[in-house]
C-alpha cells in the first residue's frame, strides 16, 4: 500500500499519531516528531512529503481554535516572522537538492539545545523590546530557511515567543497561525519542486486522519495544563528537539 510495507506504513500511522498528540499538547513539534521518525523509514523526500498534509491540516485547527478575528489579529501582531518565514521557505525550498542537510540540522540544533537548557534552569533570557522586532524578523529567516529542506521551522519561533514571555493562550494561537501560513507555502513550495507529488501526495493526506485524532486527544491534556506546567514542558520538548536534531546531523555526516 502506498509503495511501502505494511510493516513500515503502520509505524508511519503510529508515529504520526503521537506527533499529533504532543502537537495538541503543547502546539509544537508535529513535523520534527514525524520527519527525526520518518527518515530512518521512508527515503528524505518521501518522509518531507508525508508530514505536509497533516502539519496543514492540524496547523489550520491549532489557529482557528480561538475564532478568526484572533487569528487576524495574530497576523498582524506577527507579520514580520510570518513574512520572513513564508518568503525563506520558498527561497530554501528551490535549494533542497544542493544544501547539505547535516550542517542545517546542527546550526539549528546546537543553538535551540542550549537556549532551552538556559531557560528551564531558571536563568531567562528576555529580549529588550527595542530589539523585538529586529528578534522577530531574524527568527523568521532561520526558520524559513530550515523549513523549505526539512519541514520544520517552528524552534526559532518558540525561542522568540519564549523570549519575550508571550502567555500560553497567545503562544498556541501564535503558533497555530505562523505554522498555518508556513505549511502553506510549503505545500504550495513541494508541490512546484515535484516533492508533493501524484507518488506521495496519497500517503500525505492519508495520514491527516492519525494526525487529528492524536491531536485532538493531546488538546484535552494541554487545557488542563497550568501556565508554568505547560512552559515546563514546552522547554523539555524544546531541548530533545534540539538533541535529535543533533542527533540526526551527525547521523548523516557519518553516514
Amino acid at each position: 500500500m502506498f509503495g511501502l510495507d505494511p510493516a513500515i506504513l503502520a509505524v508511519v500511522i503510529a508515529v504520526t499519531l503521537f506527533a499529533g498528540f504532543v502537537k495538541g499538547a503543547v502546539g509544537f513539534a508535529m513535523p520534527t516528531i514525524m520527519m527525526s521518525a520518518f527518515a530512518s523509514v521512508l527515503p528524505p523526500q518521501t518522509a518531507l512529503a508525508a508530514l505536509i498534509l497533516p502539519t496543514l491540516v492540524t496547523n489550520l485547527i491549532q489557529a482557528g481554535r480561538h475564532g478568526i478575528g484572533p487569528a487576524a489579529q495574530t497576523v498582524r501582531r506577527y507579520r514580520w516572522h510570518i513574512g520572513a518565514v513564508a518568503l525563506f521557505i520558498l527561497v530554501s525550498a528551490a535549494l533542497i537538492q544542493s544544501v547539505p542537510q547535516s550542517l542545517m540540522y546542527l546550526l539549528l540544533g546546537v543553538p535551540i539545545t542550549g537556549f532551552a537548557v538556559w531557560q528551564l534552569s531558571g536563568r531567562p533570557l528576555a529580549l529588550p523590546i527595542r530589539h523585538a522586532r529586529r528578534a522577530e524578523i531574524v527568527t523568521g529567516v532561520i526558520g524559513g530557511l530550515y523549513g523549505g529542506i526539512s519541514g520544520i521551522w517552528g524552534p526559532p519561533l518558540i525561542v522568540y515567543l519564549l523570549s519575550i514571555g508571550a502567555p500560553k493562550a497567545e503562544q498556541m494561537r501564535v503558533q497555530g497561525v505562523v505554522f498555518l501560513m508556513g505549511a502553506m507555502v510549503l505545500t504550495l513550495a513541494h508541490l512546484a519542486s515535484g516533492v508533493l507529488n501524484a507518488q506521495t501526495l496519497p500517503l500525505s493526506a492519508l495520514l491527516v486522519v492519525p494526525g487529528l485524532a492524536g491531536m485532538l486527544i493531546g488538546l484535552r491534556v494541554h487545557d488542563r495544563l497550568d501556565v508554568a506546567q505547560f512552559r515546563r514542558w514546552t522547554l523539555v520538548l524544546l531541548i530533545l528537539t534540539g538533541l535529535n536534531l543533533v542527533r540526526r546531523g551527525l547521523e548523516i555526516l557519518t553516514d
